[in-house]
């Protein structure tokens, strides 16, 4: 069985993509499962259940999505080999910028959203960065130009991945990201994989409750900003 990630911010247009994708790789006759992460609630998973594919739920609720994945990922594998998958794709919740939910030896795909601005690449870190590819959505919306430009800005992020457009509506370029699926690995485990990047640092007392503001409350993996005026008064 292959293992697939397929990470990106809210909204960018993942399971749409993932559909279409999909919907080609059952007619070439593999059996494809897809394992929903998110982190409140989700509908998509009667997206999936309407073109008949099976899913798997986990709702992350007060964690880290991100923490929430490489928790559970393991167990979302043996699940899709006790269906005999041939293919599991795992759709990450709408991440934060910082994330890095990629393993290496599994084909690692972000799907990023033309619309979001030509500079937006070069502020998503190791999600894009240390993809293999770069699914650009909504390309349809901008013009060539803008596409082209955004296309760039990917590359600037990201030289060793492919930028590929894909329109969820339509399905156009999904055939090429088939053709990057089925040239992946085989995924027959994940004892002693590793993530391509360390996950955003946790451990200060809001992760685990506090609620009230101020410096006496704040311990452990605690970051502060520096201003300008008072930098210049020391």
């Amino acid at each position: 069985m292959q293992l697939i990630t397929v990470a990106g911010s809210p909204s960018v247009g993942k399971t749409s993509v993932i559909l279409r994708v999909a919907e080609l790789l059952r007619q070439s006759g593999l059996k494809v499962g897809v394992a929903k992460f998110d982190a409140l609630s989700t509908v998509d998973d009667e997206l999936y259940a309407q073109k008949g594919i099976p899913v798997a739920v986990g709702l992350a609720g007060s964690l880290c999505p991100d923490h929430y994945f490489v928790s559970n990922v393991e167990d979302c594998l043996a699940w899709g080999e006790r269906q005999g998958f041939d293919l599991l794709i795992s759709e990450s919740a709408g991440l934060c910028n910082r994330c890095s939910p990629h393993i290496d030896g599994v084909l690692a795909i972000c799907v990023v959203d033309a619309l979001a601005g030509v500079h937006t690449p070069k502020k998503i870190g190791p999600m894009l960065r240390l993809a293999d590819l770069v699914v650009i959505t909504k390309g349809d919306i901008v013009s060539q130009v803008e596409r082209e430009v955004f296309a760039f800005h990917v590359r600037l992020a990201n030289p060793g991945a492919q930028a590929l457009f894909c329109n969820g509506i339509t399905g156009q370029g999904a055939t090429d990201i088939v053709q990057h699926i089925r040239a992946a690995a085989p995924t027959p485990s994940l004892d002693g994989s590793r993530l391509r990047f360390s996950m955003p640092a946790a451990v200060c007392p809001y992760c685990v409750g506090e609620t009230a503001i101020g410096e006496t409350h704040q311990r452990g993996n605690v970051k502060k900003m520096r201003f300008a005026d008072l930098e210049a008064a020391r």
